[in-house]
């Protein structure tokens, strides 16, 4: 039984721009279904970014309703928000934002620490996750500046995943990876998302919708495509790659 984990009504977002209103968000009504690996597409400008931070809880709607989870985001505060996304939401962005001064161990320690104070179950699941995207040991006491693009990436995933999020949200997570970077990167969304993790990703790029089982498409604020994929499987790329495009060619991408 499928299970409705974000659904959001009229969603609006406008920015005023020296006396000029931009409407990013044109009265979107969405419906996100626990489990499901989200992509979201469209050119420069449509508003992807802005739909996935509006989502999360990152930023407030101009008019609208976001339901997550039976809570309606657009009514907290800044606090309210920043508990919430403590509790239910993980990030992971282009940019990693890993703390420069704290070793890899400890910048995933710190975020978990922020939700369960209990030390030894904190560190114990810091340590399981990290060796499961493949950061072995030796490496934990490294500081972020002595890791490569790739190796950041995957301690900043496992920072997102270290409270068990209901849902992972991610702004082009390989767009300043090299390909096989990537394909590593790629695989531990993948992974994570067939063990259960719901999962709302931006990207621009077609290898990297492979892996979503729904795309959406935003044309100047407003979702002009829905097309559903189906559990991803290795084996079926060439396949998927093709109804991406079709599907791509036909919104005027």
């Amino acid at each position: 039984m499928t299970k409705i984990i974000i659904k959001t009504e009229k969603l609006c977002k406008t920015f005023s721009n020296g006396g000029n209103q931009q409407h990013v968000l044109k009265n979107l009504d969405i419906s996100l279904i626990e489990g499901d690996f989200t992509i979201i597409m469209g050119s420069s400008g449509s508003g992807k970014s802005t739909l996935l931070y509006a989502i999360s809880g990152i930023d407030k709607p101009t008019l609208g309703e976001i339901n997550f989870g039976g809570k309606n985001l657009a009514k907290l505060n800044n606090d309210q928000l920043a508990i919430f996304r403590r509790n239910n939401c993980g990030f992971v962005f282009q940019q990693i934002y890993l703390l420069d001064n704290m070793s890899v161990l400890d910048n995933v320690l710190a975020s978990g620490l922020l939700v369960n104070k209990n030390k030894r179950e904190v560190v114990q699941k810091a340590k399981e996750l990290l060796i499961q995207v493949g950061i072995s040991e030796n490496a934990w006491s490294k500081f972020p500046t002595q890791l490569s693009g790739g190796e950041a990436q995957r301690v900043g995933i496992v920072r997102a995943l270290i409270n068990s999020p209901r849902i992972l949200f991610a702004d082009e997570p390989t767009g300043a990876l090299n390909s096989a970077s990537s394909e590593s990167v790629l695989d531990i969304f993948t992974k994570a998302n067939q063990n259960g993790q719901s999962i709302v990703m931006v990207t621009h790029d077609m290898k990297t919708a492979l892996r979503g089982n729904r795309i959406l498409y935003l044309r100047d604020g407003v979702i002009c495509g829905d097309l559903k994929l189906g559990e991803y499987s290795e084996q079926k790329n060439l396949e998927r790659l093709e109804k991406i495009k079709h599907f791509l060619a036909e919104m005027g991408w």
